[in-house]
């Protein structure tokens, strides 16, 4: 199995950094026993760590076992010995129908207000929404082509002798006293550039590095790669979905209003031909975007801890309540397999009751 370089840099080297090797790295490779992972699995338990994160941890650490067989570097994969931790089942909650119109009427004059539009309507993943561009918008047809989403790479070195270079650490962790170090929703920043005291946004968003601000910040290496790059989206990939008529011409007001910030902001836009951006043309970061969908559902008194990805949920869901057959909400959502779009739609109240009737009719009614 081969995983993109995003995978790896955003779930499998973090995982391994932070726990595997820290907790298992003094143990020889052909001298690791069966309990030493019941004691790390118990340890990462103690500290918190959810049963889907350990069952994780444990399948990256038991696929790098593997390949140490197959290359020979030990005689046996010491996580077949043991009964590997058991996940669960996270409780999804679409939003319902009321919930939905009402974020969509607070997001009617809202700038990007459309991101939402989309995501409720067409069950898009985020990184789909933020890397869609206009090039693969056709209002005349009333057809987006959902082509390609945007991932921000992490950043590494492009020289060619990252150990001659000055910035031998591009990715360090701000201290605590970091103004910046903390984002509304909590999450821990890490620093990609240095900021600079007027900066509003780090990392990659960061224009220069100073020297002033965080001492503990990294210098940035002039030759260094990583940051917005477009790739394929999950599932089947390509795939292109109708829009419903109302989120025609709201598009087409969108992409107005767009044309005349272009204007405004002149040689300071950047184009990336983005259907939603920043007010100079750059990618939205998935936690600003994180953070915009939070705000939402306290201006429209949605008493729900929601993830963006319900909004996909949501959509799977109302699609299915239309009569919609699943294979079509397949196509929709780009699932590769049936069983994946069946674990996105629920079976709401409104299908339940309506299933009781037409039982009733059959029975009762001749």
């Amino acid at each position: 199995m081969r995983v993109s370089q995003l995978t790896l840099d955003s779930t499998y080297r973090p995982k391994a950094e932070w726990w595997i090797i820290p907790r298992l790295g003094a143990h020889r490779l052909d001298r690791l026993r069966p309990d030493h992972l019941d004691a790390f699995y118990a340890g990462l338990a103690k500290e918190g760590l959810s049963p889907n994160t350990i069952l994780q941890i444990h399948r990256i650490l038991s696929r790098a076992l593997k390949l140490a067989v197959r290359r020979e570097l030990i005689a046996r994969n010491v996580c077949g010995m043991i009964d590997a931790p058991t996940g669960e089942d996270n409780e999804i909650e679409p939003l319902l129908r009321e919930e939905a119109q009402d974020i969509l009427t607070v997001v009617k004059d809202r700038r990007n207000g459309t991101r939402w539009s989309v995501a409720l309507a067409l069950g898009l993943r985020q990184s789909e929404s933020l890397g869609l561009r206009w090039k693969y918008v056709d209002l005349d047809k009333g057809v987006i082509r959902v082509f390609w989403q945007i991932k921000r790479l992490r950043y590494r070195h492009g020289c060619k002798d990252p150990h001659t270079c000055a910035a031998r650490l591009h990715r360090y962790p701000c201290p605590k006293d970091c103004p910046k170090a903390k984002r509304t929703s909590g999450r821990r920043h890490v620093c990609l550039t240095a900021c600079r005291k007027n900066c509003t946004k780090h990392g990659g968003a960061c224009p220069k590095f100073c020297a002033a601000d965080c001492a503990k910040h990294a210098l940035a290496c002039p030759d260094r790669a990583g940051g917005w790059t477009f790739t394929k989206p999950k599932g089947k990939g390509k795939r292109s979905i109708a829009l419903p008529p109302p989120l025609i011409a709201l598009l087409k007001l969108h992409k107005e209003a767009q044309r005349l910030e272009r204007e405004a902001a002149g040689d300071r836009w950047k184009e990336w031909d983005l259907v939603w951006c920043t007010p100079d043309g750059n990618p939205i970061d998935a936690g600003d975007d994180w953070d915009d969908w939070k705000q939402l559902l306290q201006l429209a008194e949605i008493d729900k801890d929601a993830r963006v990805h319900d909004a996909r949920h949501t959509a799977a869901t109302l699609l299915l309540e239309q009569g919609v057959d699943i294979r079509v909400i397949q196509a929709v959502l780009g699932h590769s397999q049936l069983t994946t779009t069946k674990r996105y739609t629920h079976i709401t109240e409104t299908l339940a009751i309506e299933a009781a009737g037409r039982m009733g009719r059959a029975l009762w009614d001749g």
